[in-house]
């Protein structure tokens, strides 16, 4: 079953041209990871894939039902309603955290579940508890984002998100803000959640870890897709001169 679908998606942040003809979908259980250098439009991707961004032109769909249809070149999205309806299909894990500093770790993982979800408060904290302990930090329910590590803000970030109980999970370059320690035990959770084939879209930088994690890898450049497929194909044998160029930094 195709969880996102994205067709000739168009994105211009005045005369730049950010994203251009960007097409792909993804099956349920599948990991996609999208690689490629600082600016080459993966983070507005993701941005516009989430309504985080308005694109241009293009379709963008979860599970059959569309969030916006290119009418005549011009991306028409669909109504309030409907788009309120498709944001609970997804979840997006964000590189800086994003936690809400002034409430507590279980409070931040519970709060859009029961005032965005209207899901009865005992199943939201029995669920954000089963998570907390899948992320290990069963025990810090009550401490707030200040009195964590990095790597913990991040996990409670990744456990917010699944509280939601979205089809597709998005990370956006999640180890970038973490030093390499740290950046070990939060791909450790995404190995798990691979594992369990939640279905995932991760801009990552780690190349062995796209290379070992996904079933599918995307490099973009310049805004276009460049290369995609197989995940050793295109991180140890890339067909295209970028793509060699781009990880020969990495080998």
């Amino acid at each position: 079953m195709k969880i996102l679908e994205i067709n000739h998606m168009r994105k211009h942040f005045g005369d730049l041209e950010v994203l251009n003809d960007i097409s792909l979908s993804v099956e349920e259980g599948q990991v996609v990871s999208i690689i490629g250098p600082s600016g080459s439009g993966k983070s507005t991707l993701l941005r516009c894939a989430t309504l985080l961004e308005t694109m241009d032109g293009g379709d963008l769909a979860y599970l059959g039902k569309y969030a916006a249809r290119d009418v005549s070149g011009k991306a028409v999205y669909a109504s309030s309603a409907e788009l309120r309806s498709i944001k609970s299909s997804f979840g997006l894990v964000f590189q800086n955290f994003n936690l809400f500093p002034h409430y507590s770790v279980l409070k931040n993982i519970t709060e859009a579940p029961i005032l965005i979800q209207k899901r009865p408060k005992d199943e939201v904290y029995a669920h954000a508890r089963e998570l907390l302990k899948q992320m290990g930090l069963a025990d810090r329910e009550d401490a707030y984002p200040y009195q964590l590590s990095g790597g913990q803000q991040q996990r409670v970030s990744i456990a917010r998100a699944l509280a939601m109980q979205p089809k597709i999970l998005f990370f956006d370059e999640p180890t970038s803000a973490l030093d390499p320690e740290l950046t070990g035990e939060i791909l450790k959770v995404i190995r798990d959640l691979a594992a369990q084939h939640m279905t995932m879209v991760i801009v990552t930088h780690e190349m062995a870890f796209a290379r070992d994690v996904s079933d599918h890898v995307i490099f973009m450049d310049g805004g276009v897709i460049v290369e995609q497929g197989n995940p050793f194909n295109i991180i140890n044998n890339p067909q295209q001169e970028r793509t060699i160029q781009f990880l020969s930094r990495f080998n």
